[in-house]
């Protein structure tokens, strides 16, 4: 699916589009511990988290998910935006917490 068709569909916010209109999302990974995510997010996955900063940004650049999508509405701090800006990394906020996230996923990749 088109990361920006699950933005659209679950009226997520956009904090940085990068290539959202071409973006493809193949799987989706939960997790905060950014060492854990880093080995074993997949490419092109959909990574929830609660982690706003911009050691998240690295992470999203060397597993190169699909885009970034804090729950919970966790913030993103300024720093974190302009190293995504950077990066061409997507990322996007919900209010949903990352169960319910994952869940919507997961209905929309199988």
């Amino acid at each position: 699916m088109k990361v920006k068709d699950l933005a659209e569909k679950y009226s997520m916010k956009i904090l940085n589009a990068a290539d959202i209109e071409t973006r493809e999302a193949k799987g989706c990974y939960c997790g905060d511990l950014l060492s854990w995510v880093m080995s074993r997010a997949n490419a092109d996955d959909i990574w929830l988290t609660v982690m706003g900063n911009v050691n998240s940004v690295g992470v999203a650049v060397l597993s190169d998910v699909a885009c970034i999508v804090l729950t919970e509405n966790a913030a993103f701090d300024a720093d974190a935006l302009k190293r995504a800006q950077e990066n061409s990394v997507i990322v996007l906020q919900t209010e949903m917490n990352t169960y319910e996230t994952a869940t919507k996923i997961y209905e929309e990749l199988k």
